[in-house]
């Protein structure tokens, strides 16, 4: 049997063994990738009342855009607190209105109704869910105050926590899956070390800026290309959700560097990635300024842990090959 997984559309990808390590395959010829989402994130109006912000929109188009983008299937869970208390209602804890028998009961109903499509579509790539939600929270939920802990807690609300088996991710952290790739590009070996790490991170549902995709030789450019260069990267950084660099060499290119710096200092997080074993120090991988402005990685396995990969979500119907 050959084993292939289908991630973006019709397009086939995949995945060998590197470095010694086995990667984990789904067992089918084809695989219609699907994520259960909460139905606030496409419908931010079942929200309870005040509590979305501009930047919780920007988010949820976002994941969704990415969905789209991978030909993700997305299927609505249902919104146990809509159902229950209604539109238009106000914020509130578990404790407060929900801990009830009835409540349990629609809970009971709504969990056979979703564990009936996984029965016959198979496991989804993971259920994307609201932090702090009473009911679809993933790391936080606000269960309510009382003697066994405060009033916002860690770990999945009340109705998520019934599908153990099924990873979660908050919508946050599925919607940053836009990165620019800083590297340096000035070798054969870079540029193809380059071209491999963004078609990792693609098969990993990213969507990679390549700067050496400009593809403009450098002795040939005049002032306007360089410019017009500069702006377009520029504008690629500033749109990036993440900054993955290579910082590779006994001293780290100086455009990747500056590339780091622009992104800091715009409040754009930085994952350096250094397979170098040369140390910059007793203290530091490498410049101290680059690694304190940071999070440096040792290899594209602690990368793709780095940036949440949904592909390296717990608990999936894998088999070892």
């Amino acid at each position: 049997m050959r084993f292939t997984v289908h991630f973006r559309g019709s397009q086939e990808l995949s995945r060998k063994a590197k470095s010694g390590i086995i990667y984990l395959l789904f067992a089918s010829t084809t695989l219609s990738m699907y994520v259960l989402m909460c139905p606030c994130i496409m419908h931010p109006e079942l929200r309870a009342l005040g509590i979305t912000r501009e930047s919780d929109i920007h988010a949820y188009q976002r994941a969704i855009e990415r969905c789209r983008t991978f030909g993700i299937e997305i299927v609505s869970l249902p919104c146990p607190e809509t159902l229950f208390l209604g539109k238009d209602r106000e914020p509130g804890t578990f404790l407060d209105r929900l801990n009830t028998s009835e409540f349990a009961l629609l809970l009971d109903r709504l969990e056979g109704e979703v564990r009936e499509i996984i029965a016959s579509r198979g496991p989804p790539l993971c259920c994307i869910g609201v932090n702090s939600s009473p009911t679809c929270g993933v790391d936080t939920t606000y269960y309510g105050a009382d003697h066994s802990g405060p009033e916002r807690r860690l770990g999945r609300g009340v109705f998520l926590e019934r599908f153990p088996d099924i990873p979660a991710v908050d919508v946050l952290a599925f919607a940053c899956y836009r990165v620019y790739l800083a590297a340096p590009l000035f070798s054969s070996a870079e540029r193809r070390f380059n071209a491999w790490l963004s078609e990792l991170l693609a098969d990993h549902l990213f969507s990679v800026y390549l700067p050496q995709d400009a593809g403009e030789e450098g002795c040939c450019r005049t002032a306007e290309a360089q410019q017009a260069m500069f702006a377009r990267h520029c504008e690629a950084l500033s749109g990036s959700d993440v900054v993955v660099a290579v910082i590779d060499g006994a001293d780290a290119d100086s455009g990747t560097s500056w590339e780091m710096g622009y992104a800091f200092a715009r409040g754009i997080p930085v994952i350096s990635m250094r397979t170098d074993f040369r140390r910059a120090g007793a203290h530091e991988h490498v410049n101290l300024m680059l690694e304190q402005s940071s999070r440096v990685v040792r290899n594209e396995d602690e990368l793709l842990e780095a940036l949440k990969s949904p592909l390296l979500l717990k608990n999936q119907s894998l088999i070892y090959i």
